[in-house]
């Protein structure tokens, strides 16, 4: 049997074995399944909507543009991509998984970015955003908002670590030289690009947010899916005990680093799910350093079913998910790694020691209140989100309609 015999054989059998687990399971399943849509519901898309539509309102201004000329000085050296990447970067930490894809992909098709400065930005510009780590995850599952410092540092430094070293993928295969893509400097040649670029645009603002809207809802509802099926397909892996099958040839790797063998299945829950994965890491019986070391490296990792939203995403170009996937697993030790060695300097927060970081703390505090709060009123968000694009897609519609006769 040769490979691709193999590979179809393993698919099918994946598949048919996942069809029979729902027929079996129905009511296990129904409740995944709800569990997945309540997270997108009242977390994701009210979370990531307004950034979506920011981003394409940013980008038909030409702000982009603007970016990309500050930038490019930066940008250029360090990580071998364009000044627009900074654009890329920016929204990418504020708003989280998988923003960076996605705006990665506009730049793409709008021939900013070669395909190769693609696979390098992407790498590096999908990262969890700072409210889910301090509210979601050191506050809410943790109960410990100090913890939220900790992560988040060894997060975005891990982060930029993995951009430095994939400014090396692909440089034999790059055409481009740093002369042919230079557009000068200065903030008045900034405005420039940026004006130019919103005429070539040329879309009334009313458009360009029915655009920006529709494209987003697109865009969220397609990954509202995959965390549904991810939900369904984690549940199936306890009902059928592969998690914990993984989760016991895990601890030989656990005991090997001294590591406690009840992070084994948090782990390989992480590794399909970064939310699940982190609860059970604040659950499972360890030193608050090894759950923290394990929680960065879920965090970098981002789980398999943000790593297919960013394929999904990535599909319609020519841009290669392999590259995005190795710089995942970077990521994940790199992180690990800076949180062993950081961990001692920067949990400590509220003793006398490090009194510098005391005001990340009440800041990390009330960005959890803030959380709660949101979550409280997300769903009226994602509601009237819903709505405007019905209404903007019957219009849509209508208009192709007329035109049409």
């Amino acid at each position: 049997m040769n490979k691709d015999y193999f590979k179809t054989f393993v698919m099918s059998s994946s598949a048919i074995i996942i069809a029979i687990s729902i027929i079996i399971y129905p009511k296990e399943t129904y409740t995944a399944s709800v569990t997945g849509l309540k997270m997108w519901w009242d977390v994701v898309f009210p979370s990531l909507m307004p950034f979506f539509i920011l981003s394409e309102v940013l980008m038909g201004f030409g702000v982009v543009h603007l970016i990309g000329v500050l930038f490019e000085p930066l940008m250029r050296p360090l990580f071998r991509v364009p000044g627009s990447g900074g654009f890329v970067w920016a929204m990418g930490i504020s708003s989280g998984f998988p923003a960076g894809a996605k705006l990665t992909a506009r730049l793409w098709h709008q021939k900013q970015i070669s395909t190769l400065e693609a696979e390098r930005l992407v790498s590096f510009t999908n990262c969890s955003n700072p409210l889910f780590m301090f509210s979601a995850i050191a506050v809410g599952f943790f109960h410990n908002a100090a913890l939220g410092i900790v992560l988040a540092v060894s997060h975005y430094l891990g982060n930029f670590f993995v951009g430095l070293i994939m400014r090396f993928h692909g440089w034999k295969k790059d055409p481009k030289t740093h002369k042919e893509l230079y557009r000068g400097k200065g903030l008045k040649n900034a405005f420039k690009h940026m004006h130019e670029a919103r005429l070539a645009d040329n879309r009334p603002i009313g458009q360009l947010l029915g655009d920006a809207v529709q494209q987003s809802t697109k865009t969220l509802l397609m990954i509202g899916g995959f965390i549904i099926l991810f939900s369904v397909l984690s549940k199936m892996m306890d009902l059928l005990h592969v998690a914990e099958l993984l989760s016991d040839l895990m601890k030989f790797v656990f005991v090997f680093f001294s590591l406690s063998e009840s992070l084994s299945l948090p782990l390989i829950k992480g590794i399909f799910e970064i939310t699940l994965g982190s609860n059970l890491t604040s659950l499972a019986q360890s030193t608050i350093l090894q759950q923290a070391v394990i929680t960065s490296f879920i965090l970098a990792f981002s789980g398999l079913s943000v790593q297919a939203q960013v394929a999904s995403i990535l599909a319609d170009t020519d841009i290669k998910f392999r590259p995005f996937f190795i710089a995942r697993i970077i990521h994940g030790f790199l992180s690990a790694f800076i949180c062993l060695i950081v961990f001692p300097y920067l949990y400590h927060v509220k003793s006398s020691a490090a009194p510098a970081f005391a005001f990340l703390t009440e800041k990390s505090e009330s960005l959890g209140e803030f959380g709660m709060l949101a979550l409280a009123q997300s769903h009226y968000v994602t509601l009237g989100f819903l709505l405007l694009s019905i209404i903007l897609w019957n219009r849509n519609l209508i208009k192709k309609n007329s035109l049409r006769y």
